[in-house]
């Protein structure tokens, strides 16, 4: 009976793989028309050049790429952008991930009302958070205005729900039997954080450092509204496309911007597979 039943569900997976690509078809669409075509435009746009009419020569050239490196503010704008964003990036980590714990161990209803206030805040639009948040500087520490501190608080404010909701995804999902094992063992709460804990959570403490750095070192309306119009690379791609128009140029600067932070990806996907693997191993 068993090869007959192995037989029969050999014959199903045909069907249900054709299914499964017909139901893929309208998402890997919006990929398709919303990624990868508005990159290759911009991968297109990059090299070419902007002539005194405004308008592209399908010529190709690696001036945009050249004039970008060429200048040693561009290189500065671009190392200081992924250094705040890093920066940024460890702050919520260091905030969100006590956060994600207590929620984790709150009791249902408790657990719903810290989900409800930390997730509040992206009702409201970035750019509405951002002046509040501007307003607040104003009235206790204008002196911060245009600081490092000030960039890096909106942005921990911004993207600290980006932090806490996959760590908390991750958390929620331990088994409470584990915590009780640690303790049986003599592990103290410290101990049992360190070594079980904080292990099992790595893949969800990745995630979040990715939603939180990507968007952080390119954004445009924290740099201008808290860092008082200070230039970042997310200010220098929006000028160089919507104020000049010269969209090969900002094309260059995103694809540049775009390559590190894929090399960053890539980082923590090999830290992530790394963890997997520690994780079969036990």
């Amino acid at each position: 009976m068993k090869p007959i039943l192995n037989l029969k569900k050999k014959q199903k997976k045909p069907l249900k793989i054709y299914i499964e690509n017909i139901l893929g078809i309208p998402y890997q669409s919006v990929i398709a028309v919303l990624i990868f075509i508005p990159i290759l435009l911009m991968f297109i746009y990059s090299f070419n050049t902007l002539q005194a009419n405004r308008s592209f020569s399908l010529v190709f050239t690696l001036d945009n790429y050249l004039r970008f490196f060429n200048e040693p503010i561009f290189i500065r704008l671009m190392v200081e952008s992924i250094g705040l964003a890093f920066i940024s990036t460890i702050t919520t980590l260091i905030i969100g991930y006590p956060l994600a714990l207590i929620i984790a161990r709150s009791k249902p209803k408790m657990k719903t009302l810290l989900i409800l206030l930390v997730t509040a805040p992206m009702w409201i639009n970035m750019l509405l958070r951002t002046r509040a948040l501007q307003q607040i500087f104003e009235m206790v520490a204008p002196d911060l205005l245009g600081s490092n501190t000030a960039i890096i608080v909106g942005m921990t404010y911004n993207y600290l729900p980006f932090m806490v909701l996959p760590i908390y995804t991750i958390l929620s999902k331990i088994d409470d039997a584990l915590y009780e094992s640690s303790a049986d063992l003599g592990a103290n709460k410290l101990q049992t954080l360190i070594r079980v804990i904080i292990p099992l959570s790595v893949s969800g403490i990745l995630s979040g450092i990715m939603m939180v750095f990507l968007p952080a070192a390119t954004t445009l309306v924290i740099p201008k509204y808290l860092g008082q119009s200070r230039y970042l690379i997310g200010n220098l791609i929006e000028n160089a496309m919507i104020q000049q128009g010269d969209f090969g140029y900002g094309s260059a600067i995103a694809l540049i911007m775009a390559g590190l932070i894929l090399i960053f990806l890539y980082l923590i996907k090999k830290v992530d597979s790394y963890q997997g693997a520690q994780d079969e191993d036990v």
